[in-house]
């Protein structure tokens, strides 16, 4: 297995989990309760860890890279013409569905 992604924002490491999932590919957390004992371990030791198998690491790094979560243009919604960021795929404003 490798380490592909460490935050200490627990809800980062099991939404990048979750984005894996989403893609077939399994992940695992590791570390989840380490923060508490941070202090008596050095920082570094209590991130919370995203582990994938060998074969998939290469993938899921890419899959997980901050460009592809922003890449393309802002977009503006077909219902109310409020303009969002690329990333999002619902108008925040009105929830209608990026087309």
């Amino acid at each position: 297995m490798k380490r592909i992604y460490s935050s200490f924002n627990l809800a980062a490491v099991h939404h990048a989990k979750n984005v894996l999932e989403a893609e077939g590919i399994r992940a695992v957390v590791k570390n989840e309760m380490l923060s508490s004992a941070m202090g008596e371990l050095p920082p570094a030791e209590c991130q919370a860890e995203l582990w994938v198998l060998v074969q998939h690491a290469e993938r899921a790094t890419g899959i997980l890279r901050f460009e592809r979560w922003t890449e393309g243009a802002p977009w503006r919604c077909p219902a109310c013409g409020e303009s969002s960021e690329p990333q999002f795929t619902q108008c925040w404003r009105c929830g209608t569905y990026r087309t």
